[in-house]
């Protein structure tokens, strides 16, 4: 097969063309050694990994805002006029889980291929930076630079099998997506979904090993909070140092391994990174007044602070302006439907997120809700990202790790988020498993709302999804495994 690999750095970008994605053509190479060739071109490399992944393909768009987000049945696209759009028919299409359709075949074999292409690029760096740690001259970023690349391997691989494979709860022993670890011609098999959580978690647990004494996040006095913050320590020392929160810091790699513990069913081990997270206090929670300003400008509809991990895409106002664009060829949903999802008839009246996050407005007589959680001022209170770990996943984490041996305290972990979004209605005393993972996903579908997370919790659950109308869709592979592209499984398979 012929693909593109792109060997991405914070200002340039170097095209090679391969017979697979891992292979590499020899004229290449002087670029890379030159480009490996100081401790800038290194820090150039891990920065550019970053931006190679905020793009439209990957987190800029398909893999946060994109069809995960349209899947889980989040949206109406109904056709409410004669006029053929596009983006329309492709928004009806993923509500369907219509896998042929060849709009959807494009963009989710270039989400497949994004992802690769950013791992192709770690191992690259990572194949290059032992044989030069002499050039650092500070072992700390040799350490920084060499864990965030792991940690990014492991983070992207777990994407690409929780979208390309079954749950492991369902079938851990398929045969599933390659881990790769090593940039070159090679193939590298499938793997067992058993084996790639294994991989993406040793991976995981050899960055933290080398962040624990070297990320300036876990410094006592590492203060995090808005940009020009009197006490914002977010932005002090050498630019490479600054908002490690936009990279996978130490507290998100625990964070990640939490995620992947969980996926495995390993619940000690998920509970215990996931306290890890929020026995830090490093994370604030975000204020009311902060998230109702009234001035655009000062609302923080994103609840920046609790962000572990972030991926920067300021470069990507103008798409996402136009993904939710107010009018009914964009994604939205019925004003019954959004109030559904939020609970706004019951416990939801008060819920800051639904208040802030959809705006009603009518058009063609009719009323429909649109995202407004993406939306920017001039002058906004942080910068424009989209959301990779939330303090509030660890909490719904160490919820569902902690239920079977004492409910009362994942209740408390549950209480905990709905209180710090306006809703001050608990539940205590409850000790059936069904109704908590029932009233947890409710809460998490509007948590996650608009960033792509819900799809695998249903998915990891192997629960059934709620469509429009409140229709029950079966939990099925045939709904939650999206297939990879053609030639990636003929081509894989081969031993």
């Amino acid at each position: 097969m012929i693909k593109k690999i792109i060997l991405w750095t914070a200002i340039v970008a170097l095209v090679t063309s391969c017979s697979d994605y891992l292979e590499v053509q020899p004229k290449s190479q002087v670029d890379r050694d030159v480009l490996f060739s100081t401790q800038e071109g290194f820090m150039e490399a891990l920065i550019g990994i970053y931006v190679r992944c905020t793009q439209t393909d990957s987190y800029g768009n398909e893999v946060t805002f994109g069809f995960p987000d349209v899947l889980a049945q989040n949206y109406d696209a109904v056709d409410y006029s004669d006029t053929y759009d596009a983006a329309k028919y492709q928004y009806q299409q993923t509500l369907k889980f219509n896998y042929g359709d060849q709009y959807f075949i494009n963009r989710k074999d270039a989400m497949w291929l994004a992802l690769y292409n950013a791992i192709a690029n770690c191992n690259l760096l990572l194949e290059n930076i032992d044989e030069k740690k002499n050039l650092f001259n500070y072992e700390s970023d040799y350490l920084l630079i060499k864990g965030e690349a792991i940690a990014l391997r492991a983070y992207l691989h777990f994407d690409i099998y929780r979208m390309f494979a079954p749950a492991y709860s369902v079938d851990p022993e398929a045969k599933v997506i390659p881990y790769v670890t090593t940039y070159g011609k090679e193939v590298t098999a499938q793997a067992t979904g058993t084996e790639i959580l294994d991989k993406a978690i040793a991976d995981l647990l050899a960055a933290k090993e080398l962040l624990r004494d070297t990320d300036p996040i876990r410094t006592e006095g590492y203060s995090i909070g808005y940009p020009g913050d009197v006490t914002e320590t977010e932005e002090e020392g050498r630019i490479f140092l600054h908002n490690r929160r936009h990279r996978l810091n130490y507290y998100a790699v625990c964070g990640e391994l939490a995620r992947i513990y969980l996926a495995k069913n390993d619940k000690p081990k998920a509970l215990e990174q996931a306290l890890e997270v929020i026995n830090s206090n490093k994370f604030p929670w975000t204020k009311k007044e902060d998230f109702n300003a009234d001035k655009e400008e000062e609302k923080d509809r994103v609840m920046y602070k609790e962000l572990l991990f972030a991926w920067d895409i300021a470069k990507r106002s103008d798409d996402l302006g136009d993904r939710f664009r107010e009018d009914r060829t964009r994604l939205h949903c019925t004003v019954p439907e959004g109030g559904a999802i939020f609970e706004t008839g019951s416990v939801g009246g008060n819920d800051y997120r639904f208040k802030q996050w959809l705006r009603e407005t009518s058009s063609g007589g009719s009323s429909a809700l649109y995202v407004r959680k993406y939306k920017r001022e001039l002058n906004n209170r942080h910068p424009l990202v989209a959301p990779a770990l939330r303090l509030s996943e660890i909490y719904y984490i160490a919820a569902e790790a902690t239920f079977d041996t004492d409910p009362e305290a994942a209740w408390n972990y549950f209480n905990k988020v709905r209180y710090n979004r306006g809703i001050g209605q608990e539940i205590h005393g409850e000790a059936s498993r069904d109704v908590f993972i029932t009233e947890l996903l409710k809460e998490a579908r509007k948590e996650f709302f608009a960033e792509g997370q819900i799809f695998y919790m249903y998915k990891r659950l192997n629960r059934n999804l709620i469509g429009m109308g409140g229709i029950s869709i079966p939990a099925s592979n045939q709904i939650f495994v999206v297939p990879m592209p053609n030639d990636e499984i003929a081509f894989g398979q081969r031993e």
